[in-house]
């Protein structure tokens, strides 16, 4: 019961420190650490002591899959330089730099354990670097250099510290270093790829939702125990196996059972995530307890935390100048970039777990926890409060909603093409206008991501007069059902059916609406599609009339949505999602095929031709 009353106390500590940290506008995992150290010190809080098997057995194996799923592989792979430069190249030189700056501060500490605690610090933390840096909106290809390099670089501080504990046994070669890095990595490697093919195989033969997840909560504890049990890599294992998973997963999984994985996953990462920076705080009293009881000056102790805490902040600047100068001249972007990729190299859980793996005897044990136990504190408080002031100093925008929408319209436009290339040859019999009603449901779908890019305050969009009677109509339905349910006429399975397929729709306008709401005018030149397109090239944007209008529309008192703008007469007419679509009829009419947003703060221009923007 005790055990059971802790963990259901953890639980609502998370909860509530996550809802707090929204409401005052702070990142949760700042708020959860202060709040664990806070506890700590509070008598009627009992004393808990964070094993290290409780973290690599039971919370580093779920975090990975759950951070690997959610990286895009495509993203992973064109960035696979600066990530292993990062995640083994920069691991590597922090370890070295620390373990010489350690043995210079303790007196009579043997470099094996030098060494030991420089790999315990050396690797940021993926959930503590992402969790922080989306939530301030970071550039999309900083945080994703983040997620590589925390995903692979536990991988590598593990093998170092495990090596220089060896090395304190005696006969350890560098050779011997060297092949058992390679056979750690590339066993770990393997046996990703292999859980990899058990599982989609798995998936094929198997496309119940409910077994399918639970295929997936399984699949990263099989993955890292196998792997460990083989002693190669099991951060490895299981961080290859949920990006080939998670890259696979729109041709291995049922729609439904994606959703499942999805959602659940969402709510394992949340919990666990959020526990792991609460229990990092809890932690504090104890060390600082067995760190006064080990007879060490408290000074000298102050001295190598702080000068480790600094030291691990310092070597990462170092080595992103290095890298930046001399392997990175080309790819490495503004040197605003650089700046942040070094800031952000929070630690987190899996630095304090690695701590607790240094054997109980060696020489200042409690002194080499305290350290690790600052340089994670100190980094997540330090760095973790600051970074969205540098942000904002350096003036790092983050990923722009309009050119998200425009993105997303833009590829709409070319799945629809697809699709309707399959119903344009006909070979079926439409007695029915099946055929119709399938045009006119993409057309809806597609009109609605366009009305995204434009809002208007004097009037609403077709798709948000949808969304807001629809989510009406949905809510009177609800209601209806629920009072069929009382009279028990209906079966429990056929009404639990039916409200779910009324969540589905609602969490889709829900979805919709609150990204409307958060859409802003862009401030940056969108991603074009349309950068080989012919028509494009030939047709740049004009500056458009200050209060454009659709004569046509004016004419037969018809309310547009947006208008476009013909880049070769200059005739301006509403848009596709406005009752009468007179810039399309234009091109029907003139084969003209390009036009260009007339609406204010919009410079995107469009193709009919091509079904690409410019």
């Amino acid at each position: 019961m005790e055990i059971a009353f802790l963990l259901v106390a953890i639980a609502a500590g998370v909860l509530a420190g996550t809802a707090l940290a929204g409401r005052l506008g702070i990142p949760a995992p700042l708020l959860l650490i202060a709040a664990g150290i806070t506890a700590s010190f509070v008598p009627a809080v009992p004393e808990l002591h964070l094993h290290q098997d409780v973290v690599l057995l039971g919370l580093l194996p779920p975090l990975l899959y759950a951070a690997a799923l959610q990286t895009s592989l495509v993203d992973f792979n064109a960035n696979r330089r600066p990530i292993l430069m990062l995640s083994v190249g920069l691991v590597i030189f922090t370890a070295a730099g620390i373990g010489v700056l350690v043995h210079a501060l303790l007196p009579g500490i043997s470099w094996s354990a030098s060494f030991a605690i420089g790999a315990v610090v050396a690797p940021p933390d993926a959930v503590a670097a992402t969790s922080i840096g989306r939530r301030i909106g970071l550039p999309r290809r900083i945080v994703t250099l983040l997620e590589g390099e925390s995903l692979l670089n536990d991988a590598t501080a593990l093998v170092a510290l495990r090596t220089a504990l060896a090395a304190g046994l005696g006969g350890v070669t560098f050779l011997d270093v060297g092949l058992d890095f390679l056979f750690a990595a590339g066993g770990g490697v393997l046996l990703g790829v292999a859980t990899f093919l058990v599982v989609a195989w798995l998936r094929k033969h198997l496309t119940d939702p409910v077994l399918d997840s639970a295929i997936s909560l399984v699949t990263p504890f099989v993955a890292y125990l196998v792997a460990e049990e083989l002693e190669v890599s099991g951060v490895l294992a299981v961080v290859i196996a949920g990006l080939l998973l998670g890259h696979k997963a729109p041709v291995l999984q049922t729609a439904q059972s994606r959703i499942a994985d999805r959602m659940n996953w969402r709510t394992i990462a949340f919990l666990l995530e959020n526990a792991v920076f609460l229990l990092i705080g809890l932690q504090a009293r104890w060390i600082l307890g067995d760190v006064s009881d080990s007879g060490t000056p408290a000074s000298r102790v102050a001295l190598v935390c702080a000068a480790t805490l600094v030291g691990v902040v310092v070597l990462r600047f170092v080595w992103m100048c290095l890298a930046r100068l001399t392997l990175f001249r080309r790819i490495a972007g503004p040197w605003s970039h650089t700046v942040l990729l070094a800031w952000a190299g929070m630690r987190g859980v899996v630095t304090l777990a690695a701590a607790f793996v240094i054997p109980a005897g060696t020489d200042y044990r409690e002194v080499l926890l305290l350290v690790a136990f600052t340089v994670v504190a100190g980094t997540l408080l330090g760095q973790g409060l600051t970074l969205p002031w540098l942000v904002r100093r350096l003036r790092v925008t983050g990923p722009d909603p309009a050119e998200d929408a425009l993105a997303r319209a833009t590829l709409l436009e070319q799945a629809s093409r697809a699709g309707l290339a399959v119903l344009d040859r006909g070979d079926y019999d439409d007695q029915h206008g099946v055929a119709d009603l399938i045009r006119q449901r993409l057309e809806e779908r597609n009109f609605a991501a366009w009305e995204r890019l434009t809002t208007h305050a004097e009037h609403e969009a077709p798709s948000e007069m949808y969304s807001r009677l629809r989510l009406e109509m949905l809510g009177a339905e609800r209601a209806r059902i629920l009072e069929i349910r009382k009279t028990g006429n209906v079966a429990a399975e056929v009404v639990g059916e039916v409200l779910a397929m009324l969540d589905v729709e609602e969490s889709m306008l829900d979805a919709a609406t609150q990204e409307r709401e958060e859409l802003a005018v862009p401030g940056s030149s969108p991603r074009r599609t349309g950068d080989d397109c012919e028509h494009l090239a030939s047709y740049p944007a004009i500056d458009t009339a200050p209060e454009p209008v659709c004569q046509q529309c004016i004419a037969e008192d018809v309310q547009w949505v947006s208008l476009r703008e013909c880049l070769i007469c200059g005739k301006v007419g509403c848009c596709d999602s406005s009752p009468r679509r007179h810039a399309d009829a234009h091109f029907r009419d003139t084969g003209h095929p390009v036009i260009e947003s007339a609406e204010p703060g919009e410079d995107w221009r469009w193709c009919y031709l091509d079904h690409v923007t410019g």
